[in-house]
């Protein structure tokens, strides 16, 4: 069964979490709802978004 994404809106995250480490992330607006995505591919959300972009229906926009 195939799990369907409806996505808006992505761009990267950075967020310094320490001295010498940031987390890069993703915030996505996927079935209307804005959220943090790791980039994970293990994670479902992440995984949509990759297959959007190759797909060439997403761009993720750079982080600020």
């Amino acid at each position: 069964m195939e799990i369907v994404m409806e996505i808006t809106k992505a761009k990267y995250r950075n967020t310094v979490v320490g001295a010498d480490m940031t987390l890069k992330t993703i915030v996505a607006t996927i079935d209307g709802i804005e959220m943090s995505v790791p980039l994970d591919p293990a994670n479902i959300h992440y995984a949509e978004i990759l297959k959007q972009v190759d797909a060439g229906t997403l761009t993720i926009e750079d982080a600020d």
